[in-house]
């Protein structure tokens, strides 16, 4: 009981500091006269406004509600991730079983890795047009790179004597890799991929604000486009919570599917 009571105390004082934050904000917006709660309405002001809506954002048959933005958000950046890291991890097996193709592709992926992933969409809109593909374009190029690396430095840091009884059991390069080096090194991917999640995340955010109609990053920019503080507010708040939740989703799987580490 008492562990349990030590492990819900952070999330309880988090709270209770939020809960503290959210209601001085809305005590300036109910005392006015604070020009800040103009820019940055408080929590009832902008849930009321969508409330108000429907919560639908968008004009006429164009509009889409609040909910499906967050599921083509999450959908885009799922996706993204989870081919970034799938690609990441079978480049890193190419590099690590051929000499010949580290030699070639090790300096493109340095020189690619420190490109920001926002750079990328007007190459991606050229490409791919406005669409999901972009976004989920945009989430992978924000990624992979730095995944791959991270790959070839997880790779580098596996005992040799786990090569060497690998070997001497008789395991070829192939089944090696398979059963040696890859479960050592997709915890500490996965981690990586975890803390280039906020990298990711903003990178389909932006990406969804040159013209797609859905998701979180289309409701800041209808908001801005109707100078409506309120849906600005409102988006940013739903933003925020969504990372939150995703985060917190990798953490899961983290700590329940890929648990071990070398």
């Amino acid at each position: 009981m008492e562990a349990t009571r030590e492990r819900l105390r952070p999330a309880i004082v988090g709270a209770l500091f939020v809960a503290l934050l959210v209601g001085l904000w809305e005590a300036m917006g109910a005392a006015g006269g604070f020009a800040l709660t103009s820019v940055l309405p408080p929590p009832s002001r902008f849930l009321a406004a969508v409330a108000d809506s429907g919560f639908r954002v968008g004009l006429g048959s164009q509009a889409v509600t609040v909910w499906e933005s967050v599921a083509s958000t999450f959908l885009r950046v799922f996706l993204g991730m989870g081919i970034a890291f799938v690609c990441a991890v079978l480049t890193g097996a190419l590099l690590d079983l051929s000499r010949f193709a580290t030699w070639c592709f090790n300096p493109v992926l340095h020189l690619l890795a420190p490109i920001a992933p926002i750079a990328w969409i007007p190459t991606a809109i050229v490409v791919f047009g406005i669409s999901n593909v972009t976004a989920i374009f945009i989430v992978f190029m924000g990624v992979y790179f730095i995944l791959t690396i991270a790959t070839m430095a997880e790779i580098r840091r596996i005992p040799p004597e786990f090569h060497t009884l690998a070997a001497n059991l008789g395991a070829g390069p192939f089944e090696r890799w398979v059963r040696v080096v890859l479960p050592a090194i997709l915890p500490g991917v996965f981690t990586l991929l975890r803390t280039n999640f906020i990298a990711a995340w903003m990178a389909v955010l932006v990406a969804e604000m040159v013209g797609l109609r859905d998701g979180l990053g289309a409701i800041i920019m209808m908001g801005r486009n109707l100078f409506n503080n309120e849906l600005i507010m409102f988006g940013m708040v739903i933003i925020g919570l969504a990372g939150f939740v995703v985060d917190r989703i990798l953490a899961l799987i983290g700590d329940r599917v890929l648990w071990w580490r070398v």
